[in-house]
């Protein structure tokens, strides 16, 4: 917008030193107001009166292109909201003291509702670009409304512009690089332009695989039961009985439940029962509070397998009956170590006992050394 000669201007003059710094300067060179933008992950720009260095106003943000600023005006301290109205249009409002305002583009003015605006501000930018350089507050409709503090509003009204070079410039230096790419197509000449993405943050490092104790630990998180511990194939004896051990040792925790994740794992779980005993007796725990021991095995029921019947022809054939006396090892093992007597798992006496039979699944209670 073309800006009238007789009027006061300013001209926006960027520090020749310090690219953070904007003078605001009449045409005769004498600065009027100084802006200064401080470096931070957060936006915030402070005007400074250049001849006292006396701070005039804040602006801040979250960035620069955020839509909602914080102005903050000094000496009296008042606090002004300017926020973006504009869905497709620039369009930024702003209340002081009882006056609406709203700066559009290259002008701000005061909004009388249902009156027609009046404008209060004037500046003039280059073509597609919303870089102010220069700026006219027009005192002479200023006049005819009641405000108290006509130079604070000038000092928002400018500081509301400078926030908006600001951001301007943030927008344009983020823009992702392009490069134009010669080619031909069908025998003609094109240019294309390909995008240089920004190089993508480092990865950060992976963690260390826990190992020992740790990796028992987040074995056993991984079930979900904090008093059962599943024996795998994975994992050391020794490992598992120390973790074994360091439950027992919680004042709160009764019992501690060792079962076999499957057949091949019955006698870790025996050899593992065993080892943590051990580590008890060693460390004079044994002595003080006993362990009862209560043993259930053959507990997996055998899984029936789907297809064709098979037939199977060798001594162990399922078709043949088990030669007596031949030892076959559990299928599952688990042993409840307890502090305190669990009755509920003692094997109790019935009718096949008393005629010299078998009960199935249980063994005897135990106690530890």
């Amino acid at each position: 917008m073309s800006l009238d000669q007789n009027l006061f201007t300013l001209l926006l003059s960027p520090h020749k030193d310090d690219p953070n710094v904007v003078d605001l300067v009449d045409p005769s060179g004498t600065a009027h107001y100084r802006k200064r933008r401080l470096p931070g992950l957060d936006y915030r720009a402070e005007v400074y009166d250049p001849m006292s260095e006396s701070l005039l106003a804040t602006a801040t943000a979250l960035a620069s292109t955020s839509k909602l600023k914080t102005l903050e005006l000094c000496n009296p301290t008042m606090v002004v909201e300017l926020k973006s109205v504009g869905t497709l249009s620039f369009r930024w409002a702003f209340k002081y003291e009882e006056h609406e305002f709203e700066w559009k583009r290259e002008e701000c003015f005061l909004i009388r509702k249902p009156d027609p605006p009046v404008l209060v501000a004037v500046t003039k930018e280059p073509p597609g670009r919303l870089k102010t350089m220069s700026v006219q507050i027009l005192d002479y409709n200023l006049n005819r409304f009641d405000v108290n503090d006509r130079k604070g509003l000038e000092i928002v009204i400018l500081t509301a512009l400078l926030t908006f070079q600001d951001s301007n410039e943030s927008h344009h230096s983020s823009e992702t690089n392009t490069r134009p790419i010669l080619g031909k197509v069908m025998g003609r000449s094109v240019t294309a332009t390909t995008t240089i993405a920004p190089p993508a943050p480092p990865t950060p490092p992976k963690a260390e695989p826990k190992t020992g104790i740790d990796r028992i630990a987040e074995i056993q998180a991984a079930k979900g039961d904090y008093n059962e511990v599943i024996v795998e194939e994975e994992g050391r004896i020794d490992d598992y009985a120390q973790y074994c051990s360091n439950l027992l040792m919680d004042d709160g925790m009764l019992f501690v439940t060792v079962r076999s994740a499957a057949g091949e794992q019955v006698p870790k779980v025996l050899q593992i029962v065993e080892q943590t005993k051990r580590i008890r007796h060693k460390a004079g725990l044994s002595e003080a509070q006993e362990l009862h021991q209560y043993v259930l095995y053959d507990t997996l029921a055998p899984s029936s397998s789907k297809g064709p019947k098979r037939i199977v022809l060798d001594d162990a054939g399922q078709d043949k009956p088990k030669a007596k006396g031949k030892y076959v090892p559990p299928n599952s093992l688990t042993i409840h170590l307890s502090k305190i007597p669990m009755p509920e798992l003692q094997p109790k006496a019935n009718i096949a006992d008393k005629q010299g039979g078998k009960k199935k699944g249980w063994g005897m209670q135990l106690l530890s050394r």
